[in-house]
This record gives structure tokens, sequence and C-alpha cells, in this order.
């Protein structure tokens, strides 16, 4: 009956989501495929939510990759996210993930959103989502077939202008 009065003391209130912290069942953890430019400005944007966790960053480029590595582990204040240079990679090696970000070069955001579907996770993709009509079939029907979330970002439109009016 002891023990029952001690857990309170052994559990921190942030991982309850006390004190204005989220709980670990509701965050969002997340990987970002293609951190050049774009891909970090939305990553960072996104790193300012709190119910967002970003814990894997993939680019083919080295450069990319460790600046945005850095970045996440900065705002965490760790050493915890780890790097990827080819997309499979990381939906083999990180089963915890929920969505991804995705801001590839063009040609590939299709292929990638499809392939993150297949594993599982929501996405968040840049413009253009697709390059052909056939190719947004396609993102269409991975969506219902795997019964995930697919949401084409548009460059320019904050939040505030995204209100409906009446």
């Amino acid at each position: 009956a002891g023990g029952a009065f001690a857990v309170p003391a052994i559990i921190p209130a942030s991982a309850l989501g006390r004190g204005g912290a989220v709980a670990p069942s509701e965050r969002i953890v997340m990987g970002a495929i293609g951190v050049g430019g774009r891909g970090t400005g939305d990553m960072g944007w996104m790193l300012g939510e709190a119910d967002v966790q970003f814990v894997a960053v993939c680019d083919v480029q080295q450069g990319n990759r460790e600046r945005a590595r850095n970045l996440v582990n900065s705002r965490y204040g760790n050493q915890d996210c780890a790097a990827f240079r080819d997309l499979r990679e990381v939906f083999a090696q990180r089963p915890d993930l929920d969505a991804v970000l995705i801001a590839t070069g063009d040609r590939w955001h299709a292929p990638a959103s499809i392939l993150a579907m297949q594993a599982g996770l929501d996405v968040y993709c840049e413009k253009p989502g697709a390059l052909t009509i056939a190719e947004g079939q396609a993102l269409v029907a991975a969506e219902a077939r795997y019964g995930r979330v697919f949401q084409t970002g548009a460059q320019q439109i904050g939040r505030a202008s995204c209100r409906v009016r009446v």
C-alpha cells in the first residue's frame, strides 16, 4: 500500500502532460525527409509546436543532414536525433515515427509520400504533391489503401490567412 503513494513522486508531471508539457502519448513523433532550405524552414516552424517531436532527419547531402540534426538536437538539448542518407532507412529503422515531413526535390514528393504511407506514416509534403495526374491519383489511392493522412503544404500562406471568413 505504501508503494501506491510513492508512485506520484517517481513519475514526473511532464510525463503525465501536466505543468504545460505535452504527454508523450499526445506527441506527434516525426522524421524530416529532404532538409535543404525549404525542408529546414518547415521543420523550424514545426519544432516550435509543443506536440511535435522530431527524432530523425534524412537528406542525400551530408551538410543538410548535419545542419538539420544539429537544429533538432539544439531544440531538445540532447544528441538523440538520428540522421539518414536514404529515406528507406528511415522507414526501416524508425518504427516509432507517426508522421514525416517531405521536402525533397519535386520529382521525389509523390514516390516518397507513397513509401511513407506504405510504412504506416502520415505525411506533410511540400508542394507540389505530385507532378502528374497519375501521380496524384496514386497518392489518393495510397492514402485510402493505407488509411493515412496526406497533406500538401503551400508556401507563403500563414496560419492566420487560412481562417474561414463568414
